[in-house]
C-alpha cells in the first residue's frame, strides 16, 4: 500500500535494513538507556548513594522503552531528553531520582552519536572487504587480457582488463585505511557537563577529581571505548562529524568513478554490469541494456559528496562552548551519508559479484588501434633492415593521418598496415607487420603488476580482517 506522506527512499529501496537500524530512533533510545545505567554504575563505584536495586531495575527496562509517555511528555516540556528520563523514571521509580545524575544532554546524545557512527563504520568497512574481495578475484582473472587503455578518453596504449581492475580496487584500499584511521581514533566524550568542565560531576564528588576521571573511564571501557576526548565544551567537536562524512565521500568517489568507466565500457560493449533474465532495461526500446545500476551509484555518490558540505559547515559554526544549530543539521547530514554509502556499497557488491566481459569484442577493438600504437615497434623493424629513423618516423605520421581520415571520414577499415606494406622505405612485407600486432607484446608489466599488487596488498589485508566481510545483498530495484 503507498504511503500518504512522504517516505525517505533511503528506507524503502536503497539502503540496507542493517543500517536502516543504526539510525532509527529504536537504536538510539536503547542506547541512551544504556549510557544512563553506565554512568549510574560508575557513580556508584566512586561512592555516590545508588543501589544494586535501582542498577538493577534501570537493567530490566533497557530495552521496553514506553514511549507513548516519553511522547506526551515531550509535547509539555518540549526536551527529548528530559522527556525520556521521565519516562524511563515511570518505569523505574526506585531509580528515578538517579537517571540522567550530573550529566547533561550531551551525554546521551553526543555519545550515542558516536557510538551509532563506530557501528556504522565497522558495517561500511565490512561491506568494502567484501566489494575489494570480488574486484580482487576479477582483477586475477583478467590480469592478462589486452584491452585499449586511454588518456584524454582517447586510446592510448594497451593494458589489461585486469590492470584496470586494480586501479578501482587501489582506491577501495585507500578509502579502507581511512576507515580504519577512524575507527581507531575516534573518541568517547564521556562525562564532560554543560560547557565541558565537568563542574557538576566535581560537585558531586565534592571536589575529587581523580573519581570524576573514574567515572568517565568506567563508562568509555563499558561502551567499548579506549579513547576519551580529553577537552571539549559540551558537545564533542563537530569536526569529527566532518571527518566522517569525509571518508564517506572519498568511498563515494571511488564508487563514483568505477560506476563511470562501467558505464563507457557498456557503450563501448567491452563490459556490462550484471542483466537479470526478465529485466527491462528501457520502457521504449526492448534490445537496450541500460547501466541502471552503475547509474544511480553515480547518482548516489553525488549526493554524498555533497552533503560533506553540510558536516563543514556546521562545524564552522559553532558559537563557544555549545550552540544547538548543528542539531537539526546533523542528525540529517550524518546519517543519511551513511545510508546513502550503504546503499552505494550494496550495488557495488552486486555488480562486482557479476560483471560480464565480451572478450571477443574487446579484442576487436584492440585490433583496430593496434596499427596506430604499434608504429614504434614497426620502426625498429625497419632501421633493423636498414631504414633511416628519422624518415621513417614522418612517413609512419603521414600514413597514420592518412588511415584515421580512411578511418573517420570515408568509413573505412584501418589500412595502416596495407600502407606501410606497400611503402619500400620500410621494407617490410604484410607478414612481416602481422608479427608486430600481437597485443600481448604491449601490456608491459600488466600481468605482474596485477600479481605483485594482490599478493603484496590486498590478500594480506583481506586475510587481516577475514571474517570481518558482509555478506552478499540482495537489491531491492
Amino acid at each position: 500500500m503507498a504511503s500518504d506522506s512522504y517516505v525517505s527512499p533511503f528506507s524503502t529501496r536503497y539502503a540496507s535494513r542493517e543500517m536502516q537500524f543504526l539510525f532509527s530512533e529504536d537504536h538510539k533510545f536503547r542506547t541512551w538507556r544504556r549510557l544512563w545505567l553506565a554512568l549510574a554504575r560508575a557513580e556508584k563505584a566512586q561512592g555516590l548513594d545508588i543501589t544494586d536495586e535501582q542498577l538493577q531495575e534501570m537493567e530490566e527496562h533497557l530495552e521496553d522503552i514506553n514511549y507513548e509517555d516519553a511522547r506526551r511528555r515531550e509535547k509539555e516540556v518540549r526536551h527529548d531528553v528530559m522527556s525520556h528520563v521521565y519516562a524511563f523514571g515511570l518505569q523505574c521509580p526506585k531509580a528515578a531520582g538517579i537517571i540522567h545524575l550530573g550529566a547533561t544532554s550531551c551525554y546521551v546524545g553526543d555519545n550515542t552519536d558516536l557510538l551509532i557512527m563506530r557501528e556504522a563504520l565497522e558495517l561500511v568497512s565490512g561491506k568494502l572487504l567484501t566489494v575489494m574481495s570480488l574486484l580482487a578475484d576479477f582483477a586475477d582473472r583478467y590480469k592478462a587480457l589486452p584491452c585499449l587503455a586511454y588518456t584524454h578518453l582517447q586510446p592510448a596504449q594497451l593494458t589489461t582488463v585486469g590492470k584496470r581492475a586494480t586501479l578501482w580496487l587501489h582506491e577501495l584500499e585507500m578509502d579502507f585505511e581511512e576507515v580504519q584511521h577512524r575507527l581507531s581514533t575516534l573518541s568517547f566524550l564521556g562525562s564532560k557537563g554543560t560547557t565541558g568542565t565537568q563542574a557538576s560531576f566535581m560537585e558531586l564528588f565534592h571536589g575529587d577529581a581523580g573519581k570524576v576521571k573514574a567515572v568517565e573511564r568506567q563508562i568509555a571501557d563499558e561502551l567499548g571505548f579506549e579513547k576519551i576526548v580529553m577537552v571539549s565544551g559540551q558537545t564533542y567537536s563537530r569536526k569529527v562529524d566532518y571527518q566522517v562524512v569525509s571518508v564517506l565521500s572519498g568511498i563515494a568517489q571511488t564508487a563514483s568513478k568505477f560506476a563511470y568507466d562501467m558505464r563507457l565500457l557498456a557503450s563501448f560493449k567491452e563490459m556490462e554490469e550484471p542483466f537479470e533474465k526478465n529485466q527491462i532495461g528501457s520502457s521504449a526500446m526492448p534490445y537496450k541494456r541500460n547501466p541502471m545500476r552503475c547509474e544511480r551509484v553515480d547518482a548516489l555518490s553525488r549526493y554524498v559528496m555533497v552533503d560533506t558540505l553540510n558536516a563543514a559547515i556546521t562545524t564552522s559554526c559553532q558559537f563557544f562552548e555549545r550552540t544547538l544549530d548543528d542539531s537539526a543539521n546533523k542528525r540529517i547530514a550524518v546519517a543519511e551519508a551513511f545510508l546513502g554509502v550503504d546503499a552505494i556499497l550494496n550495488i557495488l557488491m552486486n555488480v562486482t559479484d557479476g560483471m560480464v566481459v565480451y572478450e571477443k569484442v574487446i579484442r576487436q577493438r584492440v585490433m583496430q588501434e593496434l596499427p596506430f600504437m604499434a608504429t614504434e615497434n614497426i620502426m625498429m623493424d625497419a632501421v633493423e633492415k636498414g631504414g633511416n629513423r628519422q624518415e621513417l618516423h614522418e612517413k609512419l605520421r603521414v600514413h597514420a593521418q592518412a588511415a584515421a581520415r580512411h578511418v573517420k571520414e570515408e568509413g573505412g577499415k584501418n589500412d595502416m598496415l596495407e600502407r606501410v606494406a606497400a611503402d619500400s622505405a620500410f621494407n617490410l612485407n604484410m607478414e612481416d607487420l602481422n608479427k608486430v600486432l600481437e597485443p600481448e607484446r604491449y601490456t608491459g608489466r600488466c600481468e605482474e603488476q596485477v600479481t605483485e599488487y594482490l599478493d603484496e596488498v590486498i590478500r594480506p589485508m583481506l586475510i587481516a580482517y577475514a571474517g570481518k566481510e558482509k555478506g552478499k545483498v540482495e537489491l531491492t530495484v
